[in-house]
């Protein structure tokens, strides 16, 4: 994997973290709201905003990232993201990472390291 393709892998890391994290603590920001009081508050909540945001700018750097290396070999680095999710969950809501959890997310860095930069 090129330079190019792994910047825009790390941006694809951050972007897809904050829009998951942000579209997350939207939600929870309008709890116990039901109905359309829910839905009113959450719609002019900007950090829902900004998870839209990124979702954007992660599709448009998916898309950029998956023309330049082969398909099957992107989706697996992709898979990179979960992590930043998970860590950034426990960061942000105090979501335990049980040992399962702390042993996959080793397991897929392990995945990217060895998918990543393999000779092509």
């Amino acid at each position: 994997m090129d330079l190019v393709s792994t910047v825009l892998l790390l941006i694809l890391l951050l972007t897809d973290s904050v829009c998951h994290l942000c579209l997350k603590a939207a939600a929870r920001s309008v709890l116990p709201a039901t109905g359309v009081r829910y839905w009113r508050l959450l719609l002019s909540n900007p950090v829902l905003w900004i998870g839209i945001t990124t979702t954007a700018a992660d599709f448009l750097l998916w898309v950029a990232f998956i023309s330049r290396v082969p398909l099957g070999q992107g989706v697996l680095l992709g898979s990179v993201t979960i992590v930043g999710v998970m860590v950034g969950a426990r960061l942000l809501f105090r979501e335990r990472i049980t040992n399962a959890r702390g042993v996959a997310i080793t397991l897929i860095v392990i995945g990217v390291v060895l998918i990543g930069w393999e000779r092509t």
